[in-house]
């Protein structure tokens, strides 16, 4: 059988997660102030943690809709207080 490609980036990154058919509760979108880029945060049903990515523009809503993730976990510090998130790596419609 053939790997996916979130299969082929897992046996290469060992902290690489893969999760499918989540639900998105929250979507937002902002642009960055030092570039072109648009950071987005996801809010996923039963998880309290937001999952981050950027991309080159704006995307359509995933509010409400079912996505795969391939993220990593990290730590990022605001003000001195560590908050975890998720640094999202691949995001795909389900």
């Amino acid at each position: 059988m053939a790997q996916s490609d979130a299969e082929k980036l897992q046996k290469k990154h060992a902290n690489l997660i893969h999760a499918e058919e989540c639900k998105v509760i929250s979507h937002q979108q902002r642009d960055c102030k030092t570039d072109d880029w648009v950071i987005h945060t996801l809010m996923i049903e039963s998880w309290d943690v937001p999952f981050k990515f950027k991309r080159k523009g704006h995307y359509q809503n995933l509010k409400g809709a079912r996505v795969n993730l391939t993220y990593y976990p990290n730590v990022e510090t605001v003000a001195g207080l560590e908050f975890e998130t998720m640094a999202v790596v691949r995001i795909k419609r389900s």
